[in-house]
């Protein structure tokens, strides 16, 4: 099927999103009263959704609910949480309710609120291109409307010329390569966390469980299933490569490390740097809220009081190594202690995969900007300090990325709590003006031995102790 051109008088968008997640909700949502700014944004997915195999009663948000979509940049804005629930006639119960972390299902029919009322979202549309066409200074994007069908048929293809690009593809579950060939065997029960919820009763089912991963969404699924299985018959086992059920970083410093102040200090440190600081700071974005560890131990130690133990396995430090069917029905796992250097089987009836999730990769849907992209020693794209991907100057327009920056910004990259500071810098960048004026200084802590005074125009405000060294001649 052809792609028709753009009808000759249609003028160009200033923007088109690529993507709805809540990154791009933002953006969406802060854009909405820019009228200058003419902008659209597509996703393949017939509706927002956010993780829905993981919005298990109880479980909530790791940031509190002022990092909406937009409070932080503006809490004026007609789309904050807030004014959700006065839409709802919820304000005095949540009121009453005191509670500053909000449940995980309760964020998403907040995100699903913005997502049906916000206009020039495109839903059941596919972006299957993007360009830059020299000769009009200008993106093309192609793109595919599916049908609103479960088969997702391609029912009519078009393209959309724009000066600018924001990509918020988002990531995707990862599954660990030992146990990817049977996760891809529908009749196996082993399933990512993503689909948790999609099959609980299937894998509660199962006489023997084992949960893999480490991280929050391992405690919640382990927790779960512990609350629905009957003391003394537990059958479970619950393994994870960190040296520990570590809980996350939560103290009041260490959550300066997602302020826009960290942000800017990670950027500026060389990329050898920044890729050792990514791979040692897991605990402040990989951990485990403390509660969770708590309600954990809480049930575990209930099922003691009428004397024996839980029939329950912990041990962090496990890495799968290869994993197989034994029969038809059950699947052995080989185990490998990293401390101990120990191997050993596990044989169990079903698997949860509670192990993450990874960025999806740029590289097919940019591969027409290639000849323009710059990449760093690792082949990854370069991204500025405003979340533009570094192109060659001959191209005027800008590619903008959410979520994909982790290689440039830091632990902060997926933190909802950045959402919204993220997408005003971005619509600063792309209008010229600033739309949003935004804080100088977000932390307490001074990151790097730089003059603090230099950062940002409110000198007085900055401490002015320390003074560069000079080196003697």
């Amino acid at each position: 099927m052809t792609i028709p051109p753009p009808h000759r008088d249609t003028p160009p968008r200033d923007l088109v999103g690529i993507g709805i997640g809540p990154c791009n909700l933002s953006l969406a949502a802060l854009a909405h009263p820019l009228a200058e700014l003419d902008a659209v944004f597509y996703e393949q997915r017939p509706g927002f959704d956010w993780h829905p195999g993981l919005l298990i009663d109880g479980a909530t948000i790791q940031v509190p609910f002022l990092a909406d979509l937009v409070t932080l940049a503006d809490p004026t804005s007609p789309w904050t949480f807030l004014n959700h629930l006065r839409t709802r006639e919820r304000l005095f119960p949540f009121y009453f309710a005191e509670r500053f972390h909000i449940q995980r299902a309760e964020y998403d029919a907040y995100c699903r609120w913005v997502a049906q009322n916000l206009p020039g979202l495109r839903f059941n549309h596919q972006v299957d291109a993007v360009r830059w066409n020299p000769e009009h200074d200008l993106f093309e994007v192609d793109h595919t409307r599916l049908d609103t069908g479960t088969d997702g048929t391609a029912h009519t293809r078009g393209r959309t010329r724009t000066r600018n690009i924001v990509l918020g593809i988002g990531t995707a579950p990862h599954v660990p390569a030992p146990l990817k060939p049977l996760a891809d065997t529908p009749t196996v029960p082993v399933i990512h966390a993503a689909d948790y919820l999609d099959h609980r009763d299937t894998v509660l089912a199962a006489g023997h469980i084992t949960v893999v991963g480490s991280g929050q969404s391992g405690a919640e699924i382990f927790l779960d299933l512990l609350r629905h299985r009957p003391p003394g018959r537990e059958r479970l086992h619950w393994i994870g490569r960190t040296e520990a059920f570590a809980p996350m970083e939560y103290s009041k410093l260490g959550l300066e490390h997602f302020t826009p102040d960290y942000t800017r200090y990670f950027h500026a440190l060389a990329e050898p740097v920044r890729d050792r600081l990514v791979a040692a700071q897991w605990q402040l974005h990989k951990g485990i809220d403390a509660g969770t560890l708590a309600a954990i131990h809480d049930e575990l130690y209930r099922r003691t009081l009428d004397g024996g133990w839980p029939d329950t396995v912990l041990t962090p430090g496990v890495q799968v190594r290869t994993a197989g069917r034994i029969a038809t029905s059950r699947i052995e796992l080989h185990l490998e202690h990293l401390q101990q250097g120990s191997r050993t089987r596990l044989t169990t009836d079903a698997v949860v995969l509670a192990t993450g999730y990874r960025e999806r990769p740029l590289d097919h849907l940019l591969a027409g900007l290639d000849p323009y992209l710059h990449r760093d020693s690792s082949g990854r794209p370069r991204i500025d300090d405003r979340y533009r991907l570094v192109l060659d100057p001959s191209v005027t327009g800008s590619v903008h990325v959410q979520n994909a920056e982790l290689h440039t910004h830091g632990v902060g990259a997926p933190d909802l709590g950045l959402a919204a500071w993220r997408s005003a810098t971005i619509l600063n960048s792309i209008t010229g003006k600033e739309q949003y004026p935004l804080p100088t200084r977000t932390a307490f802590t001074t990151f790097g031995l730089e003059d603090p005074a230099t950062r940002t125009p409110h000198a007085r405000q900055q401490p002015q102790h320390l003074t560069p060294l000079v080196e003697q001649a």
